[in-house]
């Protein structure tokens, strides 16, 4: 079945690489997104966090349905290294001290994702493992000055410099990393438009 002919897509981000996931795997989408405050309990454990916070951006953008045929997509993603969640950097010296903990070091990229019609929720986490090769303070620097990560969880993109000299070693999805696992996307899609 050739899922695109039959619903339309209501992107709950504005995050530029969600969108260009969604355009390259041929998904037909417009974007709406309410401002949500990214905050969760704080017992709540590290793996849980992502799909927590992509019901809580689905569900605010839930006004946007307007027929049956409208599904909302929302995600996060978040990046855990030691059971410690980290979040977008809030200036160089803390984009610094994240990719200096990740440096040498396999790290963990969790996305949560919610698809949300007017009668139907489905919510996963996609796991990706991910080993960076050391890191020079110069090279971090280098990255930092020239690739402005501070949009980035864990100070990071894997499409840039980054990804392409540094990380020696992914499992699981690519496009995980990046901010959405498509693949399982496309399935959940299929799923609650049946």
């Amino acid at each position: 079945m050739l899922i695109q002919e039959n619903y339309r897509i209501i992107l709950a981000s504005k995050s530029p690489r969600r969108s260009q996931l969604l355009t390259q795997a041929g998904l037909p989408f417009i974007v709406k997104a309410n401002e949500v405050e990214e905050t969760y309990p704080a017992a709540m454990p590290v793996a849980e966090v992502p799909v927590f916070l992509a019901q809580k951006k689905a569900r605010a953008a839930r006004g946007f349905l307007e027929s049956t045929r409208d599904v909302v997509l929302a995600a996060d993603s978040v990046v855990i290294l030691d059971g410690e969640i980290f979040e977008k950097p809030v200036d160089e010296a803390d984009a610094q001290r994240i990719l200096g903990r990740l440096s040498g070091r396999t790290h963990e990229v969790i996305t949560g994702v919610c698809l949300l019609t007017s009668s139907r929720e489905i919510a996963f986490g996609d796991l990706t493992r991910v080993k960076f090769g050391d890191l020079s303070p110069e090279e971090i620097i280098h990255y930092i000055r020239t690739y402005q990560p501070y949009d980035k969880a864990g100070a990071y993109a894997i499409q840039e410099w980054i990804g392409l000299c540094k990380i020696e070693k992914i499992e699981g999805t690519y496009a995980n990393v990046m901010g959405l696992p498509v693949q399982r996307v496309w399935k959940a899609l299929e799923d609650i438009l049946a």
